[in-house]
């Protein structure tokens, strides 16, 4: 049995082919949505979904949400040193500059977190349909790299699941609406999840979804929302009381629950009260939080977090030479597209009202579901052909060059799965071996794109300058996942390696995190 996984940033779902429909699958308490939160019990058993969520106003210090936005990133990057701030949680460098997780006396890589989330999944679905599940399709966002694709697949290892196939959210999506609908138009997904925006155009011909180009920004999210109403409402209660609640874990969070909550109702209403009770205590006594906020204000505090993913949309259509005019449907994704002042940016921007023919929420499970069965040859629903995803490199491929300057290799935007051959000569007399440093991104200058590892081919003739030539394929895969063959002109030899960061978990440390968690 195979199925389709939305492994979000906030929540995940997992969906499967039953009886010729998608079907997203829900648990016990018949909930489909399933928060990306694990939560480490100083006894006992370690805690995922909706029962981990409940700890995060208890134990935030051992309480893991997000981290999605960690996965297949280095401890360098200026993204992940924000994050130390940002969370209750330790976030600390791990072996060649590897985010890790503390938890208590140990050090969590930060697959082994979502593997926990997709292993909840896993189960969830075993439970529902009575049957083992040992192979998934994975959705990750558009703008995801080649690190962060490969961290999801290992993620998936550790789960105990074979990641089959690694496809875009926004393509998901684009199959949950278009499948079977015989269009022929320009489609805009716009993905506004709990914690990563993307943009994603394509052009639908009945069955064929072409990409034309995606864009995204990997640190804007409904969570951004959440946190900018706490910072709004604790400010004003500071000025009133002089209680300052960020340096309590415990109450801070309690703060970002309510902030949620108040978001989602005022989705629904124009106004709506924000109350955490007994937030502290002063004078012997137990003070509570209460704000009334409007949606006003509410639109007020965000309006520039929308206007960000506005910016966003803008580089998609410059990319792909379109304007807004061009696009025929627009179909919003993700929970933050519930927001009013989201779908009133998208409509003003685009000209025309979002579509809303399937759920925000679920969209993308169902779309990796459809294509986990066109993969596997399963029967489709209403029997129609098998759907043709043709998907682009969402970041150009290139090497390390001489002076520190990248020399581009495949481009962005490139349909894949590609091929692309170079063949690089010795540098120098007696040359024994040649390094090359492959890097993803769009900067001319190395230092500022990402590096995603290096081949070195050794063994190879001693000669003169230039004399022997090695013969690089770079190969991107239908999952977007880069890997690399080599070939000595001189001798024949063939080296192969996929390519991985340097921090990346070895065999060993998959096996010792799948015995983990298979002991919990």
């Amino acid at each position: 049995m195979i199925v389709g996984i939305d492994l979000g940033t906030s929540y995940s779902s997992v969906a499967a082919l039953i009886n010729g429909r998608a079907v997203v699958i829900a648990d016990e308490q018949g909930r489909t949505s399933h928060p990306s939160i694990i939560a480490f019990p100083p006894e006992g058993a370690v805690l995922a979904g909706h029962a981990a969520r409940a700890r995060l106003v208890v134990d935030p210090l051992h309480t893991i949400y997000s981290a999605k936005r960690l996965i297949g990133r280095r401890s360098d990057d200026p993204d992940v040193r924000a994050f130390h701030f940002a969370y209750p949680f330790r976030v600390a460098e791990g072996p060649n500059k590897n985010p890790v997780i503390e938890i208590r006396d140990r050090h969590y890589a930060i697959p082994e977190i979502s593997a926990y989330v997709l292993r909840h999944l896993k189960k969830i679905a075993e439970r529902a349909l009575g049957v083992d599940i040992e192979r998934a399709v994975v959705t990750v966002p558009a703008n995801f790299n080649d690190a962060q694709r490969e961290a999801t697949r290992i993620a998936g290892r550790i789960a105990g699941l074979e990641v089959v196939r690694i496809i875009n959210e926004p393509t998901a999506a684009a199959l949950a609406y278009g499948y079977g609908r015989g269009l022929h138009r320009k489609v805009a997904i716009y993905d506004f999840g709990g914690g990563t925006f993307d943009v994603t155009l394509l052009e639908v011909t009945d069955r064929v979804f072409r990409v034309i180009t995606t864009a995204g920004d990997m640190m804007l999210g409904g969570d951004d929302f959440d946190q900018a109403l706490a910072d709004h409402v604790h400010e004003a209660f500071w000025r009133k009381t002089k209680i300052e609640l960020r340096h309590d874990m415990v109450e801070w969070q309690r703060l970002l629950f309510a902030s949620e909550a108040c978001k989602r109702e005022l989705s629904q209403k124009r106004e709506a009260e924000l109350r955490v009770p007994r937030v502290a205590h002063i004078g012997g006594g137990a003070v509570d939080l209460a704000a009334r906020v409007t949606r006003d204000i509410f639109n007020g505090l965000t309006i520039e977090l929308a206007r960000r993913s506005l910016a966003v949309c803008d580089r998609a259509l410059a990319d792909a030479r379109l304007s807004a005019g061009d696009i025929d449907d627009v179909v919003l994704v993700g929970g933050s597209t519930h927001v009013p002042l989201v779908r009133a940016v998208v409509e003003q921007y685009f000209r025309q009202k979002p579509r809303t023919d399937v759920d925000p929420e679920t969209a993308v499970a169902v779309g990796a579901a459809i294509h986990a069965a066109t993969l596997m040859g399963a029967p489709l629903p209403d029997q129609q052909a098998a759907a043709l995803l043709l998907d682009v490199l969402p970041h150009s491929i290139g090497i390390a060059a001489a002076g520190g300057f990248t020399e581009r290799v495949i481009d962005r935007g490139t349909a894949v799965p590609v091929e692309q051959t170079r063949v690089f000569a010795t540098g120098r007399d007696g040359q024994e071996e040649v390094r090359i440093v492959v890097v993803q991104g769009e900067s001319r200058y190395t230092r500022e794109n990402t590096p995603l590892g290096e081949l070195v081919v050794g063994g190879i003739r001693r000669a003169s300058r230039g004399e022997v030539e090695i013969e690089v394929c770079f190969e991107v895969d239908q999952s977007g996942i880069l890997n690399l063959t080599a070939r000595d002109r001189d001798s024949g030899r063939t080296h192969a390696k996929k390519i991985k960061l340097s921090g990346e978990l070895t065999e060993a440390q998959i096996r010792d995190a799948q015995r983990s968690q298979e002991q919990h």
